[in-house]
């Protein structure tokens, strides 16, 4: 599985930790990991939390990503974010037991967690716990298991809902802000991870008219 991490401005200093808790638990399972920024806070490119969720809809609706790890201050902004993007079924994780249940009843395909918020002491330790308990384990099996039919069921209203109320991405990409999209895909390792992984030929044609624009 490609996951992709996205992280926003006002929490940069701690992409650091985030980047090595979460390879530290993925990478062992056979995942790959692309830090898609920021880095450091003296990044050229800034991204918002609003950033973070049109990235994470370019990166899942081009399968340039299976799944995106992101947060903020308090996880919330790119929560919201995240799941005003087609196909992207964003949850709120503060500790293990949010990422196992998450994991196991509604199998999304982002998080977003609170890198301010709560973020003490040992919060390595809290970031590999949540991390192991999203991908460790078979999702979608539900919790309690004999719920896992409804569980999935649900999971499946959810989606079409969520079809038949958002445009196809390539359509957001078009519509929306040109310059914050302009902002969102200017990171440094951007144009080497999207295009090296991207799936998609519309989509990522159309980006290339951004960024040659």
């Amino acid at each position: 599985m490609k996951i992709a991490l996205i992280i926003e401005n006002s929490q940069a200093a701690k992409s650091g930790i985030v980047h090595d808790a979460l390879k530290a638990v993925a990478e062992p399972l056979g995942h790959e990991v692309f830090h898609y920024g920021m880095y450091t806070p003296e990044d050229k490119a800034s991204l918002t939390y609003p950033m973070n969720g049109l990235l994470a809809g370019l990166l899942i609706n081009s399968k340039a990503a299976d799944f995106i790890v992101t947060g903020c201050g308090t996880g919330v902004g790119s929560n919201l974010a995240c799941n005003a993007m087609p196909g992207v079924f964003c949850g709120l994780v503060v500790d293990p037991t949010d990422a196992f249940l998450f994991g196991q009843i509604n199998d999304g395909n982002a998080i977003s967690m609170p890198y301010a918020k709560g973020f003490g002491w040992a919060a390595e330790l809290n970031l590999q716990d949540c991390y192991r308990k999203l991908f460790e384990h078979e999702r979608g099996v539900g919790y309690p298991k004999e719920r896992a039919a409804v569980m999935a069921k649900n999971r499946g209203i959810v989606a079409d809902l969520k079809a038949a109320s958002c445009h196809d991405m390539l359509t957001v990409l078009k519509t929306v802000d040109q310059d914050l999209l302009k902002a969102a895909i200017a990171g440094e390792k951007f144009e080497e991870y999207f295009f090296a992984n991207c799936q998609d030929e519309a989509i990522a044609d159309y980006i290339r008219g951004v960024l040659a624009s």
